[in-house]
């Protein structure tokens, strides 16, 4: 607010002597003019407004703005600024999030495949109250239905409405915990994610977790109980992540907290990979893939 406010008195008198000169050819007055614009866009480079300098640069070059009210001079200014800020910022909570697949958004997800994904429920989620409100969200399905590009798309959407986005590769993120451990900075990592307004798990359940992963597996969702949400992806059933969690003390803890507010999207069907692999190659899509209950789950 300080900042503005010294900013409308900085520019004010330009904008105002403008006004009431722009008929004025005095060589002595636009000298002086162009040494003020100078001066401002100087200030406003100290400031760290570079928008609002490139801004009126560009207003200075054109004498259509002349015409304009130091109300409305004022507010291409600060509109310039709060665009470039708003893309700065989105572009880093890109970047902090590293997505798996950093281009997916919500507007290219593919409702026609059979793979029972519910439209209105996914727009229902794309909204965002889930984040608001500290809910969770549970994918769920065979290898290459879209698990990820889903969850991907849903943590670029909280990007754009400037929301914090963390995603984990789960089976890697848990031995780099396991490391940190020894290392001494497993609490910091921890609280790391505590700070993040959504975190995204892939691919829970690929691998066998260890007595200490159990507990790191835990501690992430207690830590965030309530306070935040969580994304998990996974190729096994919610029926099965009990058993697969092995130590059934453990295993209440951490799906009583997951289960209490999350929202399930169970998907079905063949790999979408291998379909477009299929319609690439020109050949016809006739078989579906199954994953037996004993099947190795793989990525």
């Amino acid at each position: 607010m300080k900042t503005l406010e010294v900013l409308i008195i900085t520019i004010k008198p330009l904008i105002l002597c403008t006004y009431h000169n722009q008929k004025s050819n005095n060589n002595t007055t636009q000298k002086g003019k162009i040494m003020h614009i100078n001066t401002i866009i100087e200030q406003l480079h100290i400031l760290k407004l570079k928008a609002m300098a490139q801004e009126l640069q560009e207003q200075e070059s054109k004498p259509r703005n002349s015409s304009l009210s130091f109300e409305e001079r004022l507010s291409l200014l600060v509109s310039k600024e709060v665009l470039a800020r708003e893309s700065t910022r989105y572009a880093n909570l890109l970047r902090a999030a590293k997505l798996r697949q950093s281009s997916a958004c919500i507007e290219d997800i593919d409702y026609t495949s059979n793979r029972s994904l519910d439209k209105a429920a996914f727009k229902n989620l794309t909204q965002l109250d889930f984040i608001r409100h500290h809910h969770n969200v549970l994918i769920t399905g065979p290898t290459g239905v879209g698990k990820s590009y889903l969850a991907c798309s849903l943590g670029q959407i909280a990007c754009r409405s400037g929301l914090s986005v963390r995603y984990l590769r789960l089976p890697r993120f848990l031995e780099e915990l396991s490391i940190s451990h020894a290392d001494g900075s497993h609490s910091r990592v921890l609280n790391q994610l505590l700070k993040v307004d959504l975190l995204i798990l892939d691919d829970f359940g690929l691998s066998q977790l260890t007595q200490s992963q159990r507990h790191d597996i835990f501690n992430i969702i207690e830590d965030r109980h309530k306070l935040k949400s969580t994304l998990i992806t996974s190729q096994l059933p919610i029926k099965h992540w009990h058993e697969y969690l092995g130590e059934p003390t453990i295993a209440d803890a951490i799906l009583d907290r997951l289960l209490e507010h999350a929202y399930r999207i169970e998907l079905t069907g063949s790999s979408m990979r291998r379909q477009n692999k299929q319609k690439a190659d020109g050949t016809n899509i006739n078989e579906r893939i199954t994953i037996g209950e004993n099947e190795q789950h793989v990525a």
